[in-house]
């Protein structure tokens, strides 16, 4: 089993997706004595970024690596769980589902160790905890779910339905040790300030529309563990397990935006009680639920086949991290020794490869326009303006040694010269340097050119 999900990872070796990119990118600036919400702009909870720092990896065949011994951890703690729940038969089950549908997914969710994928063992360790009876633990974990995902606040409910007395013990552990980074400058305002407008403001047209059309696509897709999961639930007939699915559910549509990363939240119920329910199946309805697998299996498998064979040249979906390999291929030949680089657009996978320290307290340009990231490639609906305004003002007194527009090609009135103040500030202090099919970059005045 580990071998084949390496083998998947490792396929993805070239490849840094934007979600894992961006927290990667801020364990790079910690490297460089930066640290997120003090010194730059961090929308997410702490610990993505600290464990890239912890581990010092951030992209290729380590990265991958690292990844595949998560994707086992996962494999290894589901089935501890169903084994200690119902028996070796589960267990086994659950290990093996886990690991195939961490492999056999979208790739720019399954591959990437991002949040939404990092939840997946403290979320099912603070439930396995809870059911346990060690309430106290299960609240630590659930702290440690906070400080990954804030989504993770609807699994509190769902603890506490297991863990029976002294439930209480359960969010007094998670919020003590959830609302630790409060007391660093900006946390508040960057991570659930700023978090509470993008969940508020969604790109989807019609989201109850989208979101059922989504989740039906999702059950259907993952029908070979759907179909076992529902019998499993009708015949253990325990209302912790429905409460756990719905709350799930609620994780899936808050920010009412249905990414595909979004529905890891939803695989750890549904995996445990597909486990059971192949055993409670007749023999030949379980047969038939294992032939579905066959749909991921033959969706997805021809992509690995294809990144061994002529990599990923071709693929739409990573046309844009190309292009950020391009940019830091570009400037590899000038002096980058501890220079500052400044990334307008969100190209977070572009400071990775880089790896220099910023030169502005920002990692992207969604504080500088106020336009989120999940719509900025093709709309300049502000979110923030406001914010936006006095984020520009603060960056049109620094001087970064680069700055790169890798937004404005792509969507021409949110480049960085549409903003009269920092087109001001880049003619009078940048040269054009270079560029690619997606990106524009210059260099400060004073610097010497390659």
């Amino acid at each position: 089993m580990a071998v084949l999900v390496g083998l998947a990872r490792l396929a993805h070796s070239g490849i840094l997706w934007v979600e894992e990119a961006y927290p990667a990118a801020a364990a790079i600036q910690m490297k460089h004595g930066l640290w997120p919400y003090r010194d730059f702009f961090f929308d997410k909870p702490p610990l993505p970024a600290l464990l890239y720092r912890a581990t010092s990896i951030t992209h290729g065949v380590e990265l991958r690596i690292l990844g595949t011994l998560f994707a086992v951890w996962c494999a290894w703690i589901m089935a501890d769980f169903a084994r200690e729940h119902w028996g070796e038969s589960e267990a086994r089950a659950a290990a093996w589902l886990t690991a195939f549908f961490l492999t056999f997914d979208t790739p720019s969710a399954v591959m990437a160790l991002a949040p939404d994928l990092l939840l997946f063992v403290p979320h099912v360790a603070a439930v396995w905890l809870a059911w346990r009876r060690q309430a106290l633990a299960s609240g630590v974990v659930c702290g440690l779910a906070l400080l990954t995902n804030a989504k993770a606040a609807l699994l509190l409910p769902v603890c506490m339905a297991f863990a029976g007395g002294f439930a209480w013990r359960i969010p007094a552990a998670a919020l003590t040790l959830a609302t630790l980074p409060v007391w660093i400058p900006g946390y508040w305002q960057q991570v659930w300030e700023f978090g509470s407008l993008y969940a508020k403001d969604t790109f989807v047209e019609d989201p109850w529309r989208e979101g059922a059309l989504r989740t039906v696509n999702w059950a259907g897709f993952h029908a070979a563990i759907v179909l076992p999961a529902a019998w499993a639930l009708w015949r253990e007939r325990d209302w912790r397990w429905a409460l756990w699915i719905v709350l799930s559910c609620g994780s899936v549509v808050m920010g009412l935006r249905f990414f595909p990363r979004y529905y890891f939240v939803l695989l750890p119920v549904t995996i445990l009680l597909a486990a059971r329910g192949l055993q409670l199946l007749p023999a030949a309805a379980r047969l038939a639920a294992v032939a579905l697998l066959l749909i991921p299996a033959v969706r997805f498998g021809p992509r690995f086949l294809s990144l061994w064979a002529v990599g990923d040249a071709q693929w739409s979906d990573t046309a844009m991290n190309r292009d950020s390999r391009k940019v830091a291929a570009g400037l590899a030949p000038v002096s980058l020794h501890e220079e500052t680089v400044f990334v307008w657009g969100y190209r977070p996978d572009m400071l990775v490869y880089i790896g220099q320290p910023v030169g502005a307290p920002f990692l992207d340009s969604q504080p500088l326009t106020g336009v989120l990231a999940d719509r900025h490639l093709s709309s300049n609906h502000a979110t923030t303006p406001e914010l936006a305004r006095r984020n520009r003002a603060l960056l049109a007194v620094r001087r970064p040694a680069y700055v790169i527009d890798g937004l404005g090609l792509y969507n021409p009135k949110l480049a960085i010269t549409e903003y009269p103040e920092l087109a001001a500030w880049l003619k009078e202090n940048y040269r054009p340097l270079f560029s690619t099919e997606g990106a524009l970059i210059y260099r400060l005045a004073s610097r010497p050119a390659r």
